[in-house]
């Protein structure tokens, strides 16, 4: 057998390529499902492309990183396909995770397709080296490689849908829920290189018709780690901007809100204006048109008023007014509306059906 080694350097960048590509599957979570409509399926395409690409670099990088005495290269067609695997197995991932609910039953059928998705990535992205005679694989490294993309897959999609919010509590634990995965994810592609034995007399039919593998190192880190950058970038500023947005909406609403009550209301006393009583008294007109019952206006205001205002100044009966509205206001029950309509006057809409029920109301006013 051929006898292998690994470029520390080339391994530590593949952890740190699947760490981020780890982070960046988090966060499209989250960018997914605040989205709706044509954005949500733009950030699903997008996130499913960087995230894809992100792990079959780490892989790729990896087998970089694989040294073996012999000219190495690789099949462009048969590594656009593992490339592809990559792609389509994130899309579903980020398709599950975005759902409102993640059943148990879901969670295990969607960790056995992409673990099965990114271990037929891994083993067809070793095939694009078409060595000759073939790659004998020792059987037990390989169903371990399969066992921890399953459990890697199935954690992954449990953090991804538990962390889909967007807060600053939630990016620490994205960091290191990131960390985890993309160490599962690498745990995975060297358990499996582990597993792949190559005879001492193999040739790689592709070195000298495929990719050359320095050229293909530089390509694939320098393209990644900006790929996954820009896309990481492209989510924060559209955070913001969407965060920006949500507050001006709801200054907006709030603005609108006291708008209107203002509108509505008397500014001193807070009662319900004469727009708002012309309203209520409609209101009530209808309802005891429909049921064939009566109700009650009373209209009250302040003898001396002018003099009080005169004597101790506008600010004492301002005072006196709003004391006022407060003594009527305890006395009379919730349904009942009492508004000021200008000056000392004030009128007062109850739910009552006959004389002697207002006749008493007014006596326990006075």
């Amino acid at each position: 057998m051929l006898t292998s080694s690994y470029n520390i350097w080339l391994v530590l960048i593949s952890i740190l390529v699947a760490v981020l590509a780890s982070y960046t599957a988090l966060d499209m979570a989250g960018r997914i499902t605040a989205a709706q409509g044509k954005a949500a399926r733009l950030w699903l395409a997008g996130g499913s492309a960087a995230m894809g690409s992100g792990i079959w670099s780490m892989h790729f990088i990896g087998m970089l990183a694989f040294h073996l005495p012999i000219a190495m290269g690789y099949d462009p067609w048969i590594t656009t396909l593992s490339w592809l695997l990559a792609i389509l197995s994130s899309a579903f991932a980020l398709h599950l995770v975005t759902q409102k609910q993640l059943r148990n039953r879901q969670l295990v059928l969607g960790a056995l397709l992409i673990g099965a998705g990114i271990c037929t990535m891994h083993y067809t992205g070793i095939e694009a080296m078409r060595m000759r005679p073939a790659i004998h694989y020792h059987v037990a490294p390989v169903l371990l490689s399969i066992l921890i993309a399953v459990v890697a897959s199935g954690t992954a999609l449990w953090l991804t849908f538990r962390l889909r919010q967007h807060s600053s509590r939630v990016r620490l634990m994205r960091i290191g829920s990131a960390i985890v995965m993309g160490l599962a994810i690498t745990g995975m592609h060297y358990t499996g290189m582990a597993a792949a034995q190559m005879p001492a007399n193999s040739v790689s039919r592709a070195s000298y018709s495929g990719i050359d593998s320095l050229w293909l190192a530089s390509l694939v880190v320098l393209t990644t780690i900006g790929g996954l950058s820009v896309v990481l970038i492209t989510s924060v500023v559209d955070a913001r901007l969407q965060s920006r947005t949500a507050a001006l909406a709801e200054s907006l609403a709030n603005a609108n809100q006291e708008l209107t009550y203002l509108a509505l209301h008397d500014n001193l006393t807070k009662l319900p204006n004469r727009v708002l009583l012309e309203d209520r008294l409609n209101q009530a007109i209808q309802a005891s048109r429909r049921s064939q019952t009566a109700f009650s206006v009373l209209f009250l205001d302040l003898d001396g008023f002018k003099e009080v205002n005169d004597v101790f100044g506008h600010h004492t009966g301002d005072a006196l007014l709003a004391e006022v509205a407060a003594r009527i206001t305890s006395a009379t029950r919730a349904s009942d509306t009492l508004a000021r309509i200008g000056g000392d006057e004030f009128v007062l809409l109850a739910e009552l059906g006959d004389p002697t029920s207002a006749a008493n109301l007014a006596d326990k006013l006075v």
